[in-house]
């Protein structure tokens, strides 16, 4: 089976025996569905977007087919980590797809967007949470004795061939 490397220390390989919280799987099912259906709605129907006096114009349009590569291309990413069961890299898109949710609530309240603002928070903290609970921890947490981005070490005599 390949491995593929994610980070200096961690290693995201396709696992079928492992197996993540029902709950997580929900999340990321849900939230691939509204990442699609967000992607679609911005490339085929954009006024939706944005606020009721706006006009769409050809920027907007420009705006709009990046939202649909960015949405589309996240919905696939968490559907393909969860399929493959691969728990450092559904733990990054879960991470980036939360993050990705806070600052979209935050350009909601920077337009006076109201309505969005709270699903928009509430998306980004379920996901916050769900790759939590993929790591055991939070994100800025590490856990007793693990630094981050330590290297392991070598035993040095084990490289060494006769």
């Amino acid at each position: 089976m390949a491995e593929h490397v994610v980070g200096r220390n961690m290693i995201s390989t396709p696992n079928p025996s492992a197996s993540f919280p029902v709950w997580v799987q929900i999340v990321v099912v849900v939230g691939a569905v509204l990442l699609t259906a967000g992607a679609f709605i911005s490339l085929l129907h954009p006024v939706l977007l944005v606020s009721p006096h706006d006009e769409i114009n050809p920027a907007v349009r420009v705006y709009a087919v990046y939202t649909f590569s960015r949405d589309l291309a996240l919905a696939f990413m968490l559907i393909v980590a969860l399929l493959l069961r691969a728990r450092a890299t559904l733990n990054s898109v879960l991470l980036l797809t939360g993050f990705i949710q806070l600052l979209d609530a935050f350009a909601d309240c920077m337009d006076h967007r109201w309505a969005i603002v709270p699903a928009a928070l509430v998306l980004g903290a379920i996901f916050l949470r769900a790759a939590a609970s993929l790591t055991g921890a939070a994100f800025w947490k590490t856990r007793p004795g693990n630094k981050p981005y330590s290297r392991p070490r070598r035993n040095r005599l084990a490289a060494i061939s006769i």
